[in-house]
């Protein structure tokens, strides 16, 4: 019988006192009644428009009737075969305004929490299932795929899918890039990324770390290497600072850096082996999922107070709902039409190294209004002359944007970048070099995790035709 409710089940959380100072995830997922009384909501509509908001095209209403019958292995198998990360995707995806925004039920009411089922799907397979990846038959080419984030590791799986020989070149010591160094554990848990990474293991796919393409390796040498095409999926991990007084004062960050140490480096262990700012006041200085992300890690490391400051309104926030309310339950506070002019500090005296690298003791700001629309439709922020005011912290984070690293675009001749530096591709995911292809971060500067499979999906795709015709 379907369930005709105008709302969603509930996703079941920590506490937010509790989840503050712990690095547990907060969503715990659906049990299974509640999943499958969430798949009765849906209606099971024939043109399926949910699956059009969907980039990598997952058969949405197929894998929710599954879930209806109880059978959430077969839910699974469904999902698998457009999507090589569900229990990625189940998490961190913006189904909001994507999948879930063409639901036919949000039209008078909430939409069917198609990301919840897809995370509770994965995550019963990884639970329930030993059963090892299939692997298709080897067809003798070989790909090489740069950088081991959601593009690089999409378009890996679905060429290993097509039987291609495919090695994963990846940066840093671990694999899984954005996902391990930029998401906190309490967003998206590194075992489910580990997991992920095995399945690709599984099924054929090299996965070699600690080599920098453009360093240790470039692109034209891995084409003497014996790889017929090349994958760049390098991501976007160049930040930007606003270049303003006082950034080179110690306790500012980019968040990148920030989430790395934090992330990856396990800095918030009681005796990390990489050093971090904890406790104080923190000002992050952003909007985005990644302004958030900084902020709610900020705290867990046991920041006594932390402000997100940003230049527009609550409106014109860029990050996801959900993560805006959770912060906001954590106690973050959100100073709003507000702008960093200046970060301000003090000199240790016993430190002789140089005279401007200082402490940071606050953060001068100015009030901000909304003016006329700008470029892209949203209303311009204004300076009101003479209300500039101080914040007082000790640590900022800027967290205002990322570019593509210029390293693989130095050292390979033929390839073309935009003006912010991301490398020009067609709509097959072609660049202006032979045999190169490219997706995701390294193409659009930061984005989201979904855009960034879809990417690599469409890359494999072109891939697989360039290197049949030859």
């Amino acid at each position: 019988m379907a369930n005709m409710s105008l709302k969603k089940n509930p996703m079941p959380t920590q506490e937010p006192l509790v989840r503050a100072h712990n690095f547990d995830e907060v969503a715990l997922g659906y049990t299974e009644e509640m999943a499958i009384d969430e798949a009765l909501r849906c209606l099971n509509c024939k043109n399926m428009p949910c699956v059009t908001g969907c980039p990598v095209n997952i058969h949405i209403p197929e894998f929710i009737s599954k879930v209806k019958e109880g059978d959430f292995e077969g839910a699974y198998e469904i999902i698998s075969k457009t999507s090589s990360l569900p229990a990625v995707c189940g998490r961190v995806c913006p189904q909001e305004t994507q999948c879930e925004a063409k639901c036919v039920r949000g039209i008078k009411g909430e939409p069917v929490g198609i990301g919840r089922l897809e995370r509770f799907v994965a995550d019963w397979h990884n639970l329930h299932s030993d059963k090892a990846p299939e692997t298709a038959p080897k067809n003798g080419h070989k790909v090489a795929v740069v950088g081991s984030g959601p593009s690089g590791l999409t378009c890996a799986g679905d060429l290993a899918k097509l039987g291609y020989d495919v090695t994963v070149f990846e940066a840093l010591h671990t694999a899984g890039g954005v996902l391990v160094y930029g998401i906190p554990e309490f967003r998206l848990p590194k075992s489910i990324v580990k997991k992920e990474v095995q399945n690709l293991e599984a099924m054929g796919v090299k996965m070699q770390t600690n080599v920098v393409i453009g360093k240790t390796l470039t692109v034209d040498e891995l084409f003497e290497m014996g790889f017929e095409a090349v994958f760049i999926g390098s991501g976007a991990g160049l930040p930007s600072f606003m270049g303003i007084p006082g950034e080179s004062l110690k306790g500012v960050y980019s968040a990148n850096e920030f989430l790395t140490r934090s992330n990856l480096m396990k800095a918030y262990l009681e005796s990390p082996n990489t050093p971090i700012m904890k406790g104080g006041r923190v000002a992050v200085v952003g909007g985005g999922n990644v302004a958030m992300d900084a902020a709610r890690t900020a705290l867990r490391l046991g920041a006594e107070k932390v402000y997100i400051v940003y230049r527009r309104s609550m409106e014109e926030l860029p990050a996801r709902r959900e993560e805006v309310e959770h912060a906001e339950e954590e106690g973050i506070e959100f100073r709003l039409l507000t702008n960093p002019k200046e970060i301000l500090g003090y000199n240790n005296p016993e430190d002789k190294r140089d005279p401007k690298n200082g402490f940071v003791t606050g953060m001068r700001c100015v009030k901000m209004e909304l003016g006329e629309p700008d470029e892209r439709g949203r209303r311009r922020p204004v300076e009101i002359q003479g209300s500039d005011f101080v914040i007082d912290v000790d640590t900022v984070i800027m967290s205002i944007g990322t570019t593509p690293n210029p390293l693989i675009k130095s050292t390979t001749e033929g390839l073309e970048v935009n003006s912010r530096g991301g490398i020009i591709v067609e709509e097959n995911g072609k660049t202006t070099k032979d045999g190169v292809y490219a997706g995701g971060d390294a193409v659009t500067g930061a984005a989201t995790v979904i855009s960034a499979m879809g990417a690599g999906k469409l890359a494999a795709a072109s891939i697989h035709e360039y290197i049949s015709n030859k």
